[in-house]
Formats: structure tokens, sequence, C-alpha cells
């Protein structure tokens, strides 16, 4: 079950990895990240972030993979972040202004702590 729980927090990441990386392309998706502050395209800066954004996501998926023992990674250590950075995540898109981030990305970034949350507790 921890493993199961695990790539499902892994598939959710995938969807916000995937439009990060759509909007480091520079696909005009700003109104679903940084509070819908640029309803087109991202600035060149903020797209550069996205890919930060996308790269600490993998992470954080890789963390709870290790953990649940579904990945002979080293970042075991990092699950704990990880979920903080998961909460902390849900909790900034819960309070985002922009509605369509919020509608898409709240109920993901709790299903990802929800499935976080069953790794640590198991």
């Amino acid at each position: 079950m921890t493993q199961a729980l695990a790539l499902a927090y892994a598939g959710l990441t995938a969807l916000p990895v995937l439009m990060h990386l759509a909007v480091a392309a520079g696909a005009p998706l700003g109104r679903l990240t940084v509070g819908g502050r640029f309803p087109g395209r991202l600035p060149h800066a903020w797209r550069v972030l996205a890919l930060v954004q996308a790269a600490l996501l993998c992470t954080m998926a890789a963390a709870v993979l290790a953990r649940a023992g579904a990945a002979a990674l080293p970042l075991a250590p990092l699950f704990w972040p990880a979920v903080a950075l998961t909460v902390l995540s849900l909790a900034a898109n819960a309070a985002s202004p922009s509605r369509p981030e919020r509608l898409l990305w709240t109920p993901v970034l709790f299903l990802m702590a929800a499935a976080a949350f069953g790794v640590g507790l198991s």
C-alpha cells in the first residue's frame, strides 16, 4: 500500500511538472501559476523559475518514492521536507487570487499531500 501511495504521489506530481515545463517553453498558461499574475506567457525570468520548480517537484516525488522503497535513491531524508513543501504549496494554491489556479491545483495538491502523509505514517 505504501508503494501505491508513493506512485500516486509521483503520478500526481507529473501534472504540475508538465505544466511548468510547458510554461517554461512559452505556453500561455500564466493564469495557472504565480497567482495568475501573468495571464499569458510568463516573462523570461519566470519561465526559468518554472524549470526550477519542475526540478524541485521531481526531487520531491523521488524522495517520496525513496521513502516508500519504490526507488533506490538516497533521497529518503528529504521526505518530510517534501511533505512540508507539498502542504505549503497546497495552502498557497488554495489562497491564490487566480480562480483557475485554485480550481486546478488545490485538488491535485490535496491528493498529493494525502498520499505523502499516507507514505509517512505507514
